[in-house]
């Protein structure tokens, strides 16, 4: 049997990924009260004619605290449903797979744009809002403290992530990918940087990875278990005294048996200075180790560029699926055109079959 390439079809569930390119998670920052726009529409809609397998709704907030900003983009109402149901529409209209990515910022919440004041914390008199994590401890020292969170408001943000993926089911995605990345709230629950609880929740790896665990089984309970389930991670926290690789493969050993289909493995994120050796593809090995070692599938991210690169990475069996980012953003078309430089049927949509 061949070794699948990037333009071999990806099969997870009831799902089939028309290759094994995906639009990863980009936040626009372009939201007002949460609600998508032509923007979103016209953005993502853009990359599922351009060629993508899987198409990725931004970080999208299970509640108003929970945006990384004002204009981040939400899904804690039922009022949010009518305009994603037309983006995931649009997007299965061209052969992409409508996935959204659900998240809660926690301490990391309440900031400016970032092109604006630099993406400072927002002062409560200027409209920012009080924030919460598992413990009273700021991502800078000259941010504002957080709460810290008690059982009961524990519980309440997990039924608010079951209550967003009910709402992502009715809009028409086939993917949910729970945010536990980037210094926001699920990743403050796993990272001793973060994490100083002395409950259920704090202290000993089995107790900090639990938020997760939790979060991961209310979600699966209210997804059908004909779509698939992604968790995105941090697999470092590239700082001596956080979160590590060893500790992402058998977070992935547990998420697995709870129905979790595939680990897009990113990095840091959770202090702001932590020392990154960023270069193309330097956050490969980790998917590649947590295929391995955990026997899950997994998304590999950071710096993939090259559509040479991105086919190693899957025909080696590195990943089981590339995600891009800032590529994107660059080109729209990128699968299009990685199609006829490795050799294979670009298949654009009819109006565009004179350009290719």
């Amino acid at each position: 049997m061949n070794k699948p390439h990037l333009f071999t079809p990806l099969t997870i569930r009831e799902i089939t990924f028309r290759n094994r390119i995906a639009v990863s998670p980009m936040c626009q920052y372009s939201s007002v009260d949460g609600f998508a726009s032509d923007w979103h529409l016209v953005h993502l809609g853009s990359r599922a004619v351009g060629g993508a397998g899987l198409v990725m709704m931004e970080a999208t907030a299970v509640e108003a605290r929970g945006r990384i900003t004002p204009g981040d983009h939400g899904i804690w109402k039922d009022d949010h449903i009518a305009m994603l149901t037309r983006i995931a529409s649009f997007i299965k209209q061209h052969g992409a797979v409508p996935g959204i990515q659900i998240a809660h910022a926690g301490r990391k919440a309440s900031c400016y744009v970032p092109w604006e004041n630099n993406g400072a914390p927002i002062p409560i008199n200027a409209g920012g809002w009080e924030t919460v994590a598992p413990s009273t401890v700021p991502f800078r020292e000259s941010d504002p403290i957080p709460r810290a969170l008690d059982h009961g408001g524990i519980r309440d943000i997990i039924d608010a992530f079951a209550h967003a993926a009910r709402r992502a089911l009715a809009a028409g995605f086939q993917v949910v990918e729970l945010h536990c990345a980037h210094g926001y709230l699920a990743h403050e629950f796993l990272s001793p940087l973060a994490n100083r609880r002395t409950d259920e929740y704090g202290g000993a790896y089995k107790n900090r990875i639990r938020f997760v665990l939790e979060l991961t089984e209310a979600v699966r309970a209210v997804w059908p278990e004909r779509f698939p389930l992604f968790v995105r991670i941090s697999a470092t926290d590239w700082k001596e005294g956080g979160w590590t690789v060893d500790d992402s493969v058998v977070l992935a050993s547990e998420l697995h048996p709870r129905h979790v289909d595939l680990i897009d493995c990113s990095s840091g994120a959770m202090v702001p200075d932590a020392k990154i050796p960023a270069a193309p593809g330097f956050q490969v090995p980790f998917a590649e180790r947590i295929k391995q070692e955990a026997g899950i599938r997994t998304g590999a991210v950071g710096m993939i560029t090259d559509p040479h690169q991105a086919d190693e990475i899957i025909r080696s069996g590195k990943a089981d699926m590339v995600l891009l980012a800032r590529e994107f953003l660059r080109d729209p078309y990128w699968p299009l055109h990685a199609a006829k430089a490795l050799g294979q049927d670009p298949h654009p949509p009819v109006q565009y079959q004179r350009a290719f």
